[in-house]
């Protein structure tokens, strides 16, 4: 694959962050800018401007390190850090595209093209303020 070098100033206290995270996840700087940025811009997985809400409850301890072990033992299977907040959506929005299709709907992001807007009235569930 061909590459090129990227280079911009940021914030100390952003790149300390960035520095921090990268070390955590054991790569190297340009792989883990690469997966960044990859999540950001290929995945979908954050998108600028994009509403979001915050969704938290407590559970059983038991269950929360039955979690930590598995996001540990995720991470030595693929070589890659599963977080927590991708292991929780990933449930939700599996969990919720098998409901849909046992309802005979249309999973929300199923082959619709990007930008194309989705049947239903979801644009107008929430008012503009």
């Amino acid at each position: 694959m061909e590459t090129k070098n990227l280079c911009a100033q940021i914030p100390l206290e952003l790149h300390a962050k960035v520095r921090a995270e990268q070390e955590k996840s054991g790569l190297a700087l340009g792989a883990y800018i690469t997966e960044v940025l990859t999540k950001f811009y290929e995945k979908g997985e954050s998108k600028m401007n994009e509403p979001t809400r915050t969704l938290a409850f407590q559970i059983p301890d038991e269950l929360f390190w039955r979690i930590k072990d598995h996001l540990a033992r995720e991470t030595e299977r693929t070589g890659k850090k599963l977080s927590q907040k991708d292991f929780v959506l990933g449930l939700i929005e599996q969990a919720l595209e098998e409901s849909e299709r046992a309802a005979g709907i249309e999973p929300a992001g199923s082959d619709t093209a990007e930008g194309e807007p989705e049947t239903g009235d979801a644009a107008e569930a929430e008012p503009e303020t």
